[in-house]
Order: structure tokens, then C-alpha cells, then sequence
């Protein structure tokens, strides 16, 4: 018998399937930071947030001589605590907040990084995600054995460099899976 191996997701990525009921988690993609037995925490990298930018964000905080023109997009990290900022990030900047995920990624959240991004002396990698996305003990295991998420080791490229409306598809692309694929039935064989 097969048995999905859910017991630590940490570093890994959901990709939500095609026939996803949630609203907030319609084609995304979701980028785990931590996985126990206490539940999981992940920010979504592929939804983009259409009105605030970087610059409505660095008013808010208090940036000294910040003037302002930072290209960096802000990501809608999911459905919780959507006023709370998170950036993932590359491992070329560690701060005394940061938490490594992996080799590659980390995870940090103090205004120090946001200030080093404004001024370009941040992380090589970044996505600046506002809110997260949470599940309660074995609520994630659940889901995944109803066929809600795909789990998927991500590559940088995938969650820093590739277009937010690509990611989904390139995650799904990563599996060997096509859309044309998945079924509407859930289940186990």
C-alpha cells in the first residue's frame, strides 16, 4: 500500500489543485516554512498584491530617507494576519530574526530587512509576503489526502525569479502532472 509521507513539509511547496473550493487558495502556490505536528505555516508566492506597493509600505514604517521608486512587488502571503509582513528570502542575508528554512531560503520579519531592501542592500532573492497561510493540527495532512494541494520540492528559480502568473503552472510542470490530468474524484488507491 502506498502511503503519502506528509510528516514534514517544511521547505516544500503545495501547489493547490485545479478543483481548490477555497477562494484564497485558487491556483497557488504555497511555500512551506514549517510543518510539526502542531500544524503548518506558509505564505502563498504567486499572488501578487494589486493595491499596495512597496513604497505605500515603506511610508508606513518608519524608514528614515527612504525616497522612494523600490520596484519590489508584495505578495498576498495568505489568509491570516493579513497586516503582518514576511519576507522569504535568499541565505545571503542572515539577521539575528532570521529563521533558515533551508540551504537556500529563510524566512525573516523585523523592519531591519525591509530597510536593507529599500536601500539595496538586502537579500539577493526576496518576496515580501503581508499575511500567511495556517493549518491546525493534521488539518494540512487532511487536505492533502483529499487531494486538495500537490507537494512539490521548489527550486529558487520557481519561488524568486519565475513570473507570479507562471508559478503555478511551472509547479504543477515540476511534478510531471497536466492539468488535463487531475480528476475531480478524491481518494486513495
Amino acid at each position: 500500500m502506498f502511503e503519502l509521507n506528509t510528516t514534514n513539509l517544511t521547505g516544500k511547496c503545495l501547489i493547490s489543485s485545479p478543483f481548490m473550493e477555497d477562494e484564497h487558495f485558487n491556483k497557488t502556490v504555497v511555500y512551506i516554512c514549517s510543518h510539526t505536528k502542531d500544524g503548518a505555516i506558509g505564505f502563498i508566492i504567486n499572488k501578487k498584491l494589486e493595491n499596495i506597493s512597496f513604497d505605500d509600505l515603506a511610508a508606513q514604517l518608519p524608514i528614515e530617507h527612504y525616497a522612494g521608486s523600490c520596484p519590489v512587488a508584495l505578495h498576498n502571503g495568505g489568509p491570516s494576519e493579513k497586516i503582518r509582513g514576511f519576507v522569504l528570502h535568499s541565505t545571503d542575508y542572515i539577521k539575528s530574526d532570521t529563521v533558515i528554512i533551508d540551504r537556500q531560503i529563510a524566512v525573516s520579519s523585523s523592519i531591519d530587512i525591509i530597510t536593507d531592501i529599500a536601500f539595496g542592500t538586502g537579500p539577493k532573492d526576496n518576496l515580501i509576503a503581508l499575511g500567511y497561510a495556517g493549518w491546525g493540527p493534521g488539518q494540512l495532512e487532511k487536505e492533502i489526502m483529499n487531494n486538495s494541494w500537490i507537494i512539490t520540492t521548489p527550486e529558487t528559480e520557481l519561488v524568486f525569479r519565475t513570473k507570479d502568473e507562471e508559478k503555478w503552472e511551472a509547479a504543477l510542470h515540476k511534478t510531471g502532472i497536466s492539468v488535463d490530468q487531475l480528476s475531480f474524484y478524491s481518494g486513495r488507491a
